[in-house]
C-alpha cells in the first residue's frame, strides 16, 4: 500500500486549481504535509472553505478562492488573490479542473460536449495563460492533470479523449515555450484511483470496479497519495530535468490492461443502459 514520501517544500507556494476534492485535494494535502503554503480553487465556495480548513489542520498556511476555470477574468483574479495573500510567486502550479460523464457521442448534446471541452481544455489554457506571470522564474514546476483517455481511445469517452489529448499537447508545447524561463511543464496521468469521483462515474458497479482493479498489472487501485508523491517528485529537485513528460501514475495500466478492460466495461455499460 502506498505511503507518503518525505519531501521538503518549506517556504514554497503551491496553487492547486480544482484542488478541493479527489486527486487534486490529495495532491494539495501532500504538499501541505511537506511544509508548503497551499492555495486551492474550485467553483464551490463551501468546498473551498472545507479544503482550506483541512489543509490548515495539516499545518499549512492555506488559502482558497472560488472560480470557474471557463471564465478567464475569474482565473486571472484568482491568481492575483493568491499572490496577494502569500506575497510571493508560485513555485508549483497544478491545473486539475475536469469534467466527465460516460456517454456515447450520439447521446450527448452539443452543450454537454462543449462543457467538458471548456472545463478540461479551455480551462487549462486559461490557467496556463493567466498563471505564467505569477510563476517563479526560474524554478517553477507546472503540472497538468491529464487522463489515459488522452492517448487511449475509450468508448463512452470521446469528449474526454479529445479534451485531454489537447491538454497533453498544451503541456508538451509549453515545456518548449517556457523552458527559457526555467519553468518545467509536465502532465500526470492517473490510472484507476480509489475513492474518487472519476472512479465512481466510470466504474459505477462493484462488478465493473473489480474488472478495473484486476486489469491493473500491479494488482491494485492507486490512491491519492500515489498521485501526491508523483507530483512532489516531479516538482522537487529530483525532477529538475523533467519537462514535457506525460507521466502515467497507473501501476502499468496504460501498457495494456486498460485496453483489455475497456471492452468489458463497454459491454457492461451497454447492458446497464439497455443498448
Amino acid at each position: 500500500m502506498s505511503a507518503p514520501v518525505s519531501f521538503d517544500f518549506s517556504g514554497k507556494t503551491v496553487y492547486v486549481v480544482g484542488g478541493t476534492s479527489g486527486i487534486n485535494y490529495g495532491i494539495a494535502q501532500g504538499f501541505a504535509r511537506a511544509g508548503a503554503r497551499v492555495a486551492v480553487a474550485s467553483r464551490s465556495q463551501d468546498k473551498v472553505d472545507a479544503a482550506v480548513a483541512g489543509l490548515k489542520e495539516l499545518g499549512s498556511d492555506a488559502f482558497g478562492v472560488s472560480l470557474d476555470v471557463r471564465d478567464y477574468e475569474a482565473v486571472e483574479k484568482g491568481f492575483a488573490d493568491v499572490a496577494g495573500f502569500f506575497g510571493s510567486s508560485i513555485d508549483v502550479l497544478i491545473s486539475g479542473a475536469a469534467g466527465n460523464f460516460p456517454a456515447r457521442l450520439l447521446d450527448m448534446s452539443p452543450n454537454a460536449i462543449r462543457s467538458v471541452v471548456e472545463i478540461d481544455l479551455l480551462g487549462t489554457f486559461h490557467v496556463m495563460r493567466a498563471g505564467h506571470a505569477h510563476l517563479t522564474k526560474p524554478g517553477a514546476s507546472v503540472i497538468n492533470i491529464s487522463a489515459p483517455q488522452a492517448f487511449l481511445p475509450m468508448s463512452y469517452q470521446s469528449h474526454v479523449c479529445a479534451a485531454k489529448a489537447g491538454v497533453d499537447m498544451v503541456t508538451r508545447t509549453l515545456s518548449m515555450e517556457w523552458g527559457s524561463d526555467g519553468i518545467r511543464v509536465n502532465s500526470l496521468v492517473p490510472g484507476p484511483i480509489e475513492n474518487t469521483e472519476g472512479m465512481d462515474r466510470l466504474a459505477p458497479t462493484p462488478e465493473i470496479r473489480a474488472a478495473v482493479t484486476k486489469s491493473v498489472p500491479l494488482g491494485r487501485d492507486g490512491t491519492v497519495v500515489d498521485m501526491a508523491n508523483a507530483a512532489m517528485m516531479v516538482s522537487s529537485e529530483a525532477g529538475s530535468y523533467i519537462s514535457g513528460a506525460i507521466l502515467p501514475v497507473d501501476g502499468g495500466w496504460a501498457q495494456g490492461g486498460v485496453g483489455q478492460m475497456m471492452g468489458k466495461m463497454s459491454r457492461m455499460l451497454d447492458k446497464m443502459r439497455g443498448a
